[in-house]
């Protein structure tokens, strides 16, 4: 197993590789926003499916945000995270490149685990996925995800802190004011009832 890390980690994310790392729902494996495509490369992931944004704190994503649901992903942001909760809003076009979905919008996330949270604020934003090959049930530790990723450098110090092994609630923006749930998981949001 190849442990690095949250300075290691930065290197070999800057060289274009994704890491592996945990989250509080589940381990994710996650590379620079620039060199998106290197993540369905390891998971064998249609490329339709977007990818999550996660950040350490809100205001490192809001750039990523069109300016017409700032106020609306604030409001959610500053109520919900750190947490298990997925953003979706409309892509700020300045941003868009690479990092969205075909309908040019982007989901975004900030963990609520210290070594999630301390390897991102080394690195910045990094878009994410589960660490699972798709279509298959991942592990939820180390050891597990590193027979599936063999060349894939993991965070450490193993082994990781409890997580909730559930994938994030998921909410959708539609205009201001209006949410819609996408996935059910362990966040209720209020503003959607």
């Amino acid at each position: 197993m190849n442990l690095v890390d949250c300075k290691t980690a930065s290197k070999t994310l800057k060289s274009g590789l994704p890491i592996i790392f945990p989250t509080d729902t589940l381990p994710a494996i996650g590379c620079l926003p620039k060199f998106s495509n290197i993540i369905y490369e390891f998971k064998k992931r249609e490329r339709n499916k977007p990818l999550i944004l996660m950040g350490s704190e809100h205001k490192h994503l809001i750039d990523y945000v069109h300016e017409s649901a700032k106020k609306d992903y604030e409001n959610i942001a500053l109520k919900y995270w750190p947490g298990a909760l997925t953003i979706v809003t409309p892509a700020s076009e300045k941003q868009a490149v690479n990092i969205t979905s075909k309908d040019l919008t982007i989901g975004l996330r900030i963990p609520n685990s210290y070594m999630a949270q301390s390897l991102l604020r080394e690195t910045g934003p990094l878009l994410t996925s589960s660490a699972n090959i798709s279509g298959f049930k991942g592990s939820n530790t180390a050891e597990g995800i590193a027979l599936d990723f063999p060349s894939l450098k993991i965070l450490g110090p193993i082994p990781w802190g409890k997580s909730s092994g559930k994938a994030s609630t998921i909410i959708f923006w539609k205009k201001s004011g209006d949410w819609r749930l996408i996935r059910e998981g362990e966040v209720i949001v209020r503003e959607l009832y």
